[in-house]
């Protein structure tokens, strides 16, 4: 078992985490229902598929299949969630459940095998199988939002026209060692 992979993981789903969050805080209510058109998803449908995807995957993760029986994938499209706050609870509902997980993990459970939809995958591949997955979501979140904003979007990276003055920021700092998210998670330790 790496104990740099689990902690650079744990990094990378929080920032990820902390993306939509800063997406939802800049949304009006209205903005986290509405959709483009009829085939595409709203911001609380997707978090509503994330949450189900987590809740299934990451409930039992060393013992049980990640595709749970109880799991209705096709009712995570349907409109369920009613308010920002059933939103929240579901998205922090599936965080948590995931975090679980990974605190779980220990040199006796490391060698594993991972079962998703009858599949085996090794702890590594079942973990980077979602670490690829719920980025994926969280892009369309922050997209959504970025339209549904337009002009009074605040960027969550750097701000178009920056990206000189962010680099000379950067190397002007001595050169360390350090992971991407630090400087956008803080103390934050999840």
């Amino acid at each position: 078992m790496t104990t740099d992979y689990l902690i650079s993981v744990r990094k990378q789903f929080a920032y990820y985490q902390q993306l939509g969050e800063k997406t939802f805080a800049q949304l009006s209510d209205e903005a986290l229902f509405w959709q483009y058109n009829a085939e595409s998803n709203s911001i609380a449908t997707i978090v509503q598929h994330m949450a189900g995807n987590m809740l299934s995957r990451w409930s039992d993760f060393l013992t049980s299949d990640g595709e749970k029986e109880w799991r209705n994938r096709e009712a995570e499209f349907e409109p369920v969630i009613q308010s920002r706050a059933e939103l929240l609870d579901r998205w922090q509902d599936g965080w948590q459940c995931l975090y679980a997980a990974l605190d779980a993990l220990n040199e006796t459970n490391w060698h594993s095998t991972i079962f998703i939809r009858n599949q085996g995958h090794s702890v590594v591949e079942a973990i980077n199988r979602q670490l690829a997955h719920y980025p994926y979501h969280v892009g369309q979140i922050v997209f959504i939002g970025k339209m549904a904003q337009d002009a009074d979007w605040t960027s969550l990276s750097i701000p178009r026209g920056n990206s000189q003055q962010y680099n000379a920021e950067k190397f002007a700092q001595p050169a360390r060692k350090a992971h991407f998210t630090d400087e956008y998670l803080g103390s934050k330790k999840e």
